[in-house]
């Protein structure tokens, strides 16, 4: 087995992601002409506007979804996909690792300039 890396293609296909757009689209649509009674019976010139606005809504989800997955796809750095993550994502690299799970000491409250708890002044 060759260990070829990640790539974005890999992550998701460009089939996949217009398909995920489509579906979301065909969602938008049939909720469109559900919420406009484009199923009952309805004079034509409603049906047709129920459709107008169902085509719009279609579109612009499916727009919207397609643009939306794509720039979320772009943030994402195919090498690390694959990494192991032994440490919480959101600390900076030089904070101390967590507290062990069976400790119980709540973390130290920040302190001010004057050594009291509370928030630190600008």
């Amino acid at each position: 087995m060759t260990d070829k890396p990640t790539t974005r293609r890999d992550l998701m296909k460009p089939v996949q992601l217009l398909g995920l757009a489509f579906i979301a689209a065909l969602f938008a649509g049939f909720v469109t002409l559900m919420s406009m009674g484009f199923f009952q019976t309805r004079p034509a010139d409603q049906i047709q506007h129920a459709l107008i606005v169902a085509l719009i809504a279609a579109g612009a989800t499916f727009i919207v979804v397609l643009v939306s997955v794509s720039l979320m796809l772009l943030a994402v750095d195919p090498s690390k996909v694959t990494a192991t993550v032994d440490r919480p994502l959101l600390l900076p690299k030089d904070a101390p690792d967590a507290a062990a799970p069976g400790d119980t000491t709540a973390p130290e409250a920040p302190r001010t300039d004057d050594g009291e708890p509370g928030a630190k002044r600008s």
